[in-house]
């Protein structure tokens, strides 16, 4: 049977997020929203403003009444409206954000004002518009109108916007169940307790907390044991989660078994190893659960590539699932700071730093440098069969989220 060559980055992200079911909504309250995905258009229950605020401090007067002088019958402040109307001849010392009273719609700013006692004159310049210094009704947001998009991630600002819209709880999808493990017979628990023919069980620490990132709950379990049974065992322990995600024995030596550990489980494959490096024998499954579908993305051991197959498909398929419009990660346009050779025939991602001018890949780039994806804050994405590219061209990168100086 001929081998079924690996598939390109963009159609197995695709099939990767056509698997990603709709979680439930909830509702929460803003303070718990924040980092989350709203599920549903949000619209504004109120106007903002809701009525013709002053932009600045200085004194209301009408718009047909601009020659002056005038007497000052009052006080604007916000929070504390002036109460009754303005007749000719007639101004409202007013602060920023404050009422505008009645019949006023200029306001003039109080550096162009002459003040002597209650009487005042005019100094400098009308303002253009006159009602330059106003902040109309409705300005902001219109009762009724959509102020946040189904899929927008809640940040701060977005946080603000929802209270000013009179909201006091946000439909969010509930946060999605994630299990992380370990496999292989070489992984040592305590790293403390190290032989020479172990090394430390690093990537489900690496891999839960990149989960983290987002809103979602992850568990880690092993390191496991190269067998069956004890594959069996943690596959079990991760069977009501939403997404199941393995480190290591995705390939095809003797040793990897997380294959037919998940067909023994019950899970289909999707699709196995993909067009790209480092990364390449990733492999997607799925398994259903009563109501549900249960995800499972087996990632290579090596800890650089399972740091960037979780950067390129785990993150992605957590945000689907969450509701986010967007869920695969952003791309930045830059240039580079030192050449890179040309590229071989799968797409490749390679560790550099940017220090906000130009990029410039680090020494080493072999799949097992964790101290050099630990000094890297982009991935250099370099297109299959790329030529050689000089220190100056433009290349896209990846920006990630990975500690390093501040």
């Amino acid at each position: 049977m001929a081998k079924v060559p690996p598939i390109p980055l963009t159609e197995a992200q695709a099939r990767l997020l056509a698997l990603a079911d709709p979680l439930t909504v909830e509702h929460v309250d803003i303070e718990g929203s924040v980092g989350r995905y709203l599920a549903e258009d949000l619209q504004a229950r109120r106007t903002q403003p809701a009525a013709d605020l002053s932009a600045m401090d200085g004194y209301a007067v009408r718009a047909d009444d601009l020659a002056g002088p005038w007497r000052v019958i009052g006080e604007s402040a916000a929070g504390h409206p002036h109460e009754g109307a303005l007749a000719s001849g007639e101004a409202v010392r007013i602060a920023t954000g404050a009422l505008l009273p009645r019949d006023g719609n200029v306001v003039l700013l109080q550096e162009d004002i002459a003040r002597d006692g209650e009487t005042i004159r005019f100094t400098g310049e009308l303002p253009s518009p006159v009602d330059k210094h106003i902040r109309r009704c409705g300005m902001d947001f219109e009762l009724d109108s959509m102020v946040l998009a189904a899929g927008t991630r809640i940040g701060p600002a977005q946080a603000a916007l929802a209270i000013a819209a009179g909201h006091k709880h946000l439909p969010v999808r509930r946060r999605p169940q994630v299990a992380v493990m370990d496999s292989g017979d070489e992984l040592a628990a305590d790293p403390e307790l190290c032989a020479l023919h172990q090394i430390p069980a690093s990537n489900s620490q690496m891999l839960a907390a990149m989960a983290r990132s987002l809103p979602v709950d992850a568990k880690r379990l092993g390191p496991v044991p190269d067998t069956m049974d004890a594959l069996a065992q943690a596959f079990a322990e991760a069977s009501d989660s939403d997404l199941v995600v393995t480190s290591g024995g995705a390939s095809v030596g003797d040793h990897d078994l997380i294959k037919p550990a998940l067909e023994a489980w019950g899970a289909k494959l999707d699709f196995w190893r993909v067009a790209i490096k480092p990364g390449k024998p990733i492999l997607v499954a799925t398994r259903d659960l009563p109501m549900r579908r249960q995800v499972i993305i087996g990632l290579p051991g090596n800890p650089v590539s399972s740091f960037v197959t979780a950067h390129l498909f785990v993150l992605p398929l957590l945000r689907a699932m969450l509701g986010a419009a967007r869920p695969l990660p952003a791309r930045i346009r830059t240039r580079l700071g030192a050449p890179v050779p040309a590229n071989g025939p799968r797409q490749e991602f390679r560790r550099a730093l940017w220090d906000g001018e130009v990029v410039v890949p680090v020494s080493e780039q072999d799949s097992a440098a964790l101290a050099a994806l630990a000094s890297s804050n982009v991935l250099i994405d370099r297109p299959a069969n790329a030529p050689a590219a000089a220190a100056g061209e433009d290349v896209w990168c990846y920006p990630l989220e990975n500690g390093g100086i501040a």
